[in-house]
């Protein structure tokens, strides 16, 4: 490791593999481009861990940064106000039917804690015993104590067990590899199974938990738009809150704005992060729905307080950023685009797999794609395919033996074609 940068906890890696693989030297960083030491670039194919939606470096989002620098860059949220977070409070609210209030939080795994702090919350309001939590099988929600219990990872969660809370996980969901999968229209034939796990908790749980279509860390795992309806219909049916974590899903990373669109459903808890601010600065936001924001309505004696906080909640050089991010997708026609590259993205890792024959279950959705790895005895191969990925010219991070992309929003034909070129050579390299 280069000795200036000894100090740095890289985070999501083993510490000793920097070792190997020291960390490469950023300069600048443009478009879908990473600038390092000497002006070589490299495609950032992984939006910088899934939030880089409209690339680096946006002038749009620059200049509302300037702008809001010029008035104050923060203040206590507390009982103030300010132009930029009531437009962005608007903005959010008008995403879903019934939503309420935003709550701002600094980042996707509080966000989650928040949602699943005030939904056991308003139960206790209600006078209700239910405290149980549902989530799904190879999910991830993040690594604070809460959003850690309803994450399916054993890598992330094993070490920490201990102070984990027990949740229920529903298993035998029906993964598809894209839209054109019969199941995404119709998982009926899986919902007798799905439905047999749910039922013992039908009376005793608060919520379940979920990423709406594609899960991220588990692997880019796509479901069923189907079973995604059938499980929030279940919830309604059931009283059970239903709380989606939109943080990598949401703002148009898999299609429409939100990933639970697909389904026409309306949880009664949004979580939004990572693109949210297009990865300029910390912020996450929690679309309340009516039906949990009244609860909290009621006099401080019934315990209707809820006192969850962060010093930089609705931080305005960030809300001046996510209300520009907002303005800019809607304007630059971004959800067009994500339309227009979903089918070329999957052709591309498609050739990927036909050309290095070192790939399966080729699935995408949105600007997302991944496949993954076949490699003798099931070896873990994805660190080195990094490695040589970045020496060839592209930021690719595989999970475990998955490989995937996930480009900014924005990214067009020929930067994917250049990086079809470079993943192809990583594979063959290893």
């Amino acid at each position: 490791m280069s000795q200036s940068d000894i100090r740095t906890w890289h985070p999501c890696m083993q510490q000793k593999d920097l070792d190997s693989f020291p960390p490469f030297v950023v300069n600048k960083a443009h478009g879908p481009y990473i600038e390092l030491e000497g002006g070589r670039k490299l495609i950032d194919a992984i939006s910088s861990w899934w939030c880089k939606s409209l690339g680096h470096q946006h002038p749009k989002l620059k200049a509302a940064l300037y702008r809001q620098l010029e008035q104050f860059e923060h203040v206590i949220l507390a009982n103030s106000t300010n132009a930029v977070i009531q437009q962005l409070s608007e903005k959010l609210a008008s995403f879903i039917p019934g939503i309420e209030k935003i709550f701002y939080a600094s980042d996707g795994s509080s966000a989650v804690e928040v949602a699943m702090k005030m939904s056991v919350h308003a139960r206790q309001v209600r006078g209700e015993k239910r405290k149980h939590f549902i989530a799904l099988e190879n999910g991830y929600h993040g690594e604070t104590v809460g959003a850690l219990s309803v994450s399916d990872l054993g890598l992330y969660r094993k070490p920490y067990e201990s102070m984990l809370m027990a949740v229920t996980f529903i298993k035998n969901i029906p993964y598809i590899l894209n839209r054109t999968d019969p199941l995404w229209e119709d998982a009926s034939a899986f919902w007798p199974h799905i439905e047999r796990q749910l039922e013992p908790y039908a009376n005793s749980a608060t919520a379940i938990v979920v990423e709406p279509i594609l899960q991220g860390a588990g692997g880019m795992k796509i479901y069923s738009k189907d079973f995604l309806f059938r499980l929030w219909q279940w919830a309604k049916t059931h009283d059970v809150h239903f709380i989606v974590d939109e943080i990598l899903t949401g703002l148009y990373r898999i299609g429409p704005k939100l990933g639970c669109d697909y389904a026409n459903i309306v949880p009664d808890f949004v979580c939004l992060s990572k693109g949210l601010t297009s990865g300029w600065l910390p912020l996450s936001a929690v679309l309340l729905s009516k039906k949990v924001t009244d609860l909290f309505y009621e006099d401080y004696e019934k315990g209707a307080n809820f006192l969850h906080s962060h010093t930089y909640s609705g931080n305005p050089l960030a809300a001046s950023v996510a209300l520009a991010t907002l303005e800019t997708m809607e304007s630059e026609k971004i959800e067009a685009n994500v339309a227009y590259l979903e089918p070329y993205l999957y052709a591309l890792m498609n050739q990927v797999s036909q050309k290095t024959k070192k790939l399966k279950n080729v699935r995408g959705i949105g600007t997302m794609v991944a496949a993954d790895i076949v490699s003798p005895d099931n070896q873990q191969v994805g660190f080195e395919i990094s490695q040589k990925a970045i020496s060839f010219g592209a930021l690719l991070r595989p999970i475990g033996n998955t490989i995937y992309w996930m480009p900014p929003l924005n990214v067009t034909r020929d930067v994917m074609d250049a990086l079809f070129d470079i993943t192809c050579k990583a594979i063959e390299s290893v």
